[in-house]
């Protein structure tokens, strides 16, 4: 086994699956994560994390690195060592980062009995918890552009997931207001973030694919995020009228979007079916 192989498997090691949210069912030889669902925290192949901690795989991507160092919930510092490992360059300042500090991550663990979800400055999802997956859908299979909410507003998913492609309802007015907010973002992101090509790329491509995009874009429209109510039409449970509220993490472009519903109400008692139902079907 490589150095990087052994690293990688003492910090499986050292997760518990109850940290992160994953049933603990069944004999285990260790107290840790299994591979496949380390894998599966990081949108990876089982035979990849293989391969990785066999050695037969040294070259993973930064993307690979960023996904692992989140599922495994590592510090800076070790996640600076993951990257030297692999003779991979940590993502510069100029870049964005998808890196949830631990601090940050646990903080969402807190939040368990709400849907959340964490975007980079992007828009990007990173992150998300069951409750968030049985209430929109299950985003682990997607890739790329497919995860990212600006995108997928203008452009549209042919999944039925997140916003403009099926489950989120909203008024033209709310669809509008999502949009500048989403454009003002980009914008400040650009500018900090100078040297990521993704994401200028990203913007390009928005800007010769959608006309409300390029129009807000063009118009220099500016736009912040407030709290709001949707309807999420779930496949067995109906409408959910839940509240919306964007939450920045001080530090860093980190944001959390948390659905709540108020105490007692019918989307109240929705949500705690759903948190006993998670994926499943009712059929």
């Amino acid at each position: 086994m490589s150095e990087l192989g052994k690293t990688l498997h003492a910090w499986r090691d050292r997760v518990t699956p109850a940290a992160v949210g994953l049933p603990v069912g069944g004999v285990r030889r260790a107290p840790g994560l299994r591979r496949e669902e380390l894998a599966q925290l990081a949108g990876l192949s089982v035979d990849y994390v293989i391969r990785l901690e066999q050695g037969r795989s040294s070259a993973p991507s930064v993307q690979v690195l960023t996904s692992l160092a989140r599922a495994l919930r590592l510090t800076d510092g070790e996640r600076e060592h993951l990257f030297a490992l692999t003779g991979q360059a940590s993502p510069s300042p100029g870049q964005i980062s998808t890196h949830i500090p631990p601090g940050v991550q646990r903080m969402i663990d807190q939040l368990d009995g709400a849907p959340v979800s964490v975007h980079d400055a992007a828009w990007t999802i990173i992150s998300w918890n069951a409750m968030w997956a049985a209430l929109l859908g299950d985003v682990s299979a997607l890739r790329g552009r497919q995860r990212n909410l600006v995108w997928r507003h203008c452009i549209g998913g042919a999944d039925g997931l997140l916003p403009n492609s099926g489950r989120v309802e909203q008024t033209e007015k709310q669809a509008r207001r999502f949009l500048v907010g989403m454009v003002t973002d980009l914008r400040a992101a650009v500018a900090r973030y100078p040297r990521d090509a993704d994401l200028r790329a990203l913007v390009t491509d928005l800007r010769a694919a959608s006309p409300a995009f390029a129009d807000a874009w063009d118009q220099h429209l500016v736009g912040f995020h407030q709290s709001d109510q949707k309807i999420i039409h779930h496949p067995e449970l109906g409408a959910i009228a839940v509240d919306c509220d964007i939450l920045t993490v001080p530090g860093s472009d980190l944001r959390l979007v948390v659905y709540t519903a108020a105490p007692n109400s019918e989307a109240a008692e929705k949500l705690k079916l759903l948190s006993v139902l998670g994926l499943q079907s009712l059929a």
